[in-house]
């Protein structure tokens, strides 16, 4: 039943990367998203539509915008290393403990759902990065390296 386990947290931890890869690869091989306002163009959204947490917006307006350029290129490389790390199987842990802050920036950067909101929706409104925030949890916790990984295949 371990093996069973071992390979549907391995294939989970593969599939997340693949996504990051996807996310991280217009933003890397492309300039729009880095230098072509793309990434400035999210956080006005975020602002402007009041989905920020309030404590997130003076860092938003203050720190983020300020420094949008090389915090695009920290974002889209970002993505690219985790999701490397997770497909090949090689610094996991690592990679998910990147993920689950970069998911957690994310959720208070854009998933508020107002002040007057019942508190379900904080889940509600959170749930395509909390969803993600868990997996990178599973994989900081456990061991899903262990299985089609380059680290299986060359062991210690």
């Amino acid at each position: 039943m371990s093996d069973i386990n071992s390979r549907a947290l391995a294939l989970l931890r593969i599939a997340v990367g693949v996504l990051f890869l996807i996310f991280a690869e217009y933003k890397v091989f492309g300039s729009g998203f880095t230098r072509g306002g793309g990434f400035q163009y999210w956080i006005d959204q975020f602002l402007h539509d009041g989905e920020a947490y309030p404590f997130m917006v003076p860092v938003l307006k203050g720190f983020v915008l300020h420094n949008a350029t090389p915090i695009a290129f920290l974002v889209g490389y970002g993505e690219l290393a985790i999701g490397l790390a997770l497909v090949l199987g090689v610094l996991v842990r690592a990679a998910s403990v990147a993920g689950i802050i970069y998911m957690l920036t994310l959720l208070f950067a854009s998933n508020y759902p107002g002040v007057n909101a019942p508190f379900w929706e904080y889940f509600g409104a959170s749930l395509n990065h909390l969803v993600l925030a868990l997996c990178f949890a599973a994989f900081a916790i456990g061991r899903p390296e262990q299985t089609f990984s380059l680290r299986s295949l060359f062991p210690r």
